[in-house]
């Protein structure tokens, strides 16, 4: 009895232990400050180790999601702006059904530390904003690109404003904190999550509500998992950091 146990033990001690599920994420900048936030605690209810990378929700560059996936970047889910989302569900990168709207959040002006923060409570105090600034960071991603192609050719300014389009969010924020530029224009969640002083909401009446969503890549080894994650980050428990983060959850399935 006890050379059988010996051996029930010596067997159990030496047992490849089971290898828990691990997930591989591509985040844009906008759901960034939440998801970091959320993210350890769901490592530690679930026991699915993520590991997670970036890139931009549209654009050009090699850093796009939509790149990354088409070169072979591992990834089993994506978090993004609707836009850029959409584009990757009309190239077949997206398991069907599986798209979840996490949370929306609205364009602001960012300042650097300890500056003055513009006026910008009025359509035209906003114009003047951009008008006297130096230089104008945007991300060139979803949000850049409306505002390039709409906001900025729909108030008369696109030729009178000197804008420094950048490959990410950070790289906006960075101009900004580093003197590079005077504001920033782009979505609050990232204003916030730079530790940028924030200077207000661009009114309603010129404003870009951008929504990021998460969803399966097409051919995910880990369907379970992912779809764990995308719940956990689109349910109740989720709401205060997304609030905290400068977005409002939303968490419809689509």
């Amino acid at each position: 009895m006890n050379t059988f146990s010996f051996v029930i033990f010596a067997t159990l001690l030496f047992w490849p232990a089971a290898s828990s599920a691990q997930l591989n994420v591509l985040i844009s900048g906008g759901f960034s400050g939440a998801y970091e936030q959320l993210l350890p605690e769901f490592e530690r209810t679930s026991g699915i180790k993520v590991t997670t990378g970036s890139g931009a929700s549209q654009g050009a560059g090699p850093q796009t999601i939509a790149v990354q996936l088409a070169r072979g970047v591992p990834a089993n889910v994506v978090i993004l702006s609707r836009e850029g989302l959409s584009e990757l569900i009309a190239a077949n990168r997206i398991a069907a059904g599986t798209d979840v709207d996490l949370a929306r959040v609205p364009l602001g002006v960012a300042v650097r530390p300890g500056t003055p923060k513009p006026d910008v409570s009025t359509v035209d105090a906003f114009k003047q904003v951009l008008l006297k600034a130096k230089t104008v960071a945007i991300p060139g991603s979803t949000s850049g690109i409306w505002l390039t192609t709409d906001l900025f050719p729909r108030l008369g300014i696109a030729e009178k404003i000197n804008v420094k389009m950048t490959p990410r969010g950070t790289d906006a924020t960075g101009m900004v904190a580093a003197g590079g530029a005077d504001l920033a224009v782009m979505p609050v969640s990232e204003i916030v999550h730079a530790g940028l002083d924030f200077a207000g909401s661009i009114r309603p009446e010129i404003q870009f509500v951008q929504v990021f969503s998460a969803a399966v890549v097409a051919g995910s080894g880990e369907i379970e998992g992912s779809r764990r994650l995308i719940e956990f980050l689109a349910s109740a428990r989720a709401s205060e950091a997304i609030r905290k983060s400068g977005m409002e959850p939303l968490a419809i399935s689509r």
